[in-house]
C-alpha cells in the first residue's frame, strides 16, 4: 500500500526541517547526513525517504556513493498557503493597534477633563 505525502507532512517533523536545512546549504552523502544527527541510520533512512516521497529531496547516485540533494522548490505549496494568513493576521493586527491608540487617545481626553 503508497502512501501519499505531501509537504506539510514532511516539514511536521523536527528532524526532517533539520534535514532540509542541512541539505539546503549541501548536498551530502546518506552518510553525511546521518553523521550530522544523532538518530540511528535507520531513521535518517525513513525520513530522506519521506522527504524523497514529498519532492523535497533527490538522491542522485555518483560511482558508489548515494548523494542527497535539496529541491526547495517543494517549499513553494507551503509559503503559498501561510501566504494566505499573512494578510489576515496583518489586517488583524491593524485594526488592533487603530483599536489600542484610539482607547489610548479617549484616554488622554478625559485624564484631560478632570
Amino acid at each position: 500500500m503508497y502512501i501519499r505525502r505531501d509537504v506539510f507532512q514532511a516539514i511536521a517533523d523536527p528532524q526532517r526541517r533539520a534535514i532540509i536545512d542541512l541539505l539546503a546549504h549541501q548536498q551530502l552523502t546518506l552518510n553525511g547526513v546521518a553523521e550530522k544527527f544523532d538518530i540511528s541510520r535507520p531513521a535518517i533512512s525513513k525520513h530522506i525517504k519521506i522527504l524523497t516521497e514529498c519532492g523535497l529531496i533527490v538522491i542522485r547516485q555518483q560511482g558508489r556513493e548515494r548523494y542527497c540533494e535539496a529541491r526547495l522548490d517543494g517549499l513553494n505549496e507551503v509559503a503559498g498557503w501561510v501566504g494566505q494568513y499573512q494578510q489576515l493576521w496583518a489586517d488583524r493586527f491593524h485594526t488592533l493597534d487603530n483599536y489600542l491608540t484610539d482607547l489610548q487617545s479617549k484616554k488622554k481626553k478625559h485624564g484631560k477633563k478632570k
